[in-house]
């Protein structure tokens, strides 16, 4: 799926209200009941012509022309994981409770049909939750773990695996307190999180020799503002591996920056007792002086822009 920006979707809501909303009636009637060709935008009122407002009456009235009962969406991914994209896109612009709000709505109303209601969970997973997808979120996909947790069209098994997202998804969370742990340096000595002492600290979960983990380590050694962060002591980077294949973990100690502190997890505490979701490798956290979480799982270059401002 491609993802649009802002203006062109804004672009597009202003072609659609500009249409003549009876012929667009009229056209739709005469299609056949059971095929969905396009996904159709709401008309925005002109008189909400500020970006803000825009946003607000798109996140809140977006999937109004989409009947949930007709279970064809699901059969229409080029139509509907598009349109699910772009929701996305639209979300980020509202406050997070307006988006928290928009995302219980949408599952209210597909609560419809069962088959329209799963259909959509499986792409908030996919995009919201997936390691792979580039708009992955854990805010709003919280969001949606509530509403499955609250509706009544899943039953207790159904729910199981979303609880289970929902309690880790509550751990090391933006705002709260990261979770302490034992690390362990080659040289045998121990310490822990909360013993290191700077205004700024980048929890770096990775393994040895990983394509990802590998361009990460490059972009955090040449990244300006984190280089010179180290250098003013803002920050400690705490280079982390949660495994147990030690001598794999020695043999990549040089790729790692003399600047940082590279450790093990001695114990493998954090991904057997689940302290960090670690769904995704590398996994990044920027951490203030108190150790509250400022950044979760995001990429080296959003810790960079972070500390540019």
């Amino acid at each position: 799926m491609r993802n649009k920006s802002f203006s062109l979707l804004l672009l597009l809501c202003l072609c659609t209200a500009c249409g003549n909303s009876k012929t667009q009636s009229a056209s739709k009637l005469e299609e056949p009941a059971d095929t969905i060709t396009a996904f159709i935008l709401p008309a925005i009122p002109p008189m909400l012509n500020t970006p803000e407002l825009r946003a607000d009456y798109l996140v809140r009235n977006y999937w109004k022309n989409v009947n949930f009962a007709d279970t064809n969406y699901v059969h229409h991914p080029e139509v509907t994981e598009q349109a699910w994209v772009d929701y996305i896109d639209i979300l980020k612009l509202v406050p997070a409770e307006k988006a928290d709000a928009a995302l219980k709505s949408l599952f209210s109303q597909a609560e419809k049909a069962k088959t329209s209601y799963l259909y959509l969970a499986e792409l908030a997973d996919k995009y919201l939750y997936g390691p792979n997808s580039p708009i992955r979120n854990e805010e709003l996909y919280i969001s949606v773990l509530d509403a499955l947790l609250a509706t009544s069209i899943l039953d207790d098994v159904e729910k199981i695996r979303p609880n289970a997202r929902r309690e880790l998804a509550e751990k090391n969370r933006v705002g709260t307190k990261a979770i302490d742990f034992t690390y362990t340096l080659a040289s045998g000595k121990s310490s822990t999180l909360y013993a290191l002492n700077a205004p700024y600290t980048l929890l770096f979960i990775n393994n040895p020799g990983c394509h990802a983990c590998i361009e990460t380590i490059e972009t955090l050694k040449s990244a300006p503002a984190i280089t010179l962060a180290i250098s003013q002591k803002k920050l400690q980077i705490l280079s982390l591996y949660p495994d147990e294949e030690l001598d794999e973990w020695r043999k990549h100690l040089s790729d790692f920056s003399n600047t940082w502190i590279n450790g093990y997890d001695a114990k493998q505490t954090i991904s057997e007792k689940n302290l960090y979701d670690l769904k995704a490798i590398p996994t990044l956290y920027l951490l203030d002086k108190d150790k509250t979480v400022l950044l979760k799982d995001v990429t080296a270059m959003d810790i960079e822009l972070y500390l540019q401002k």
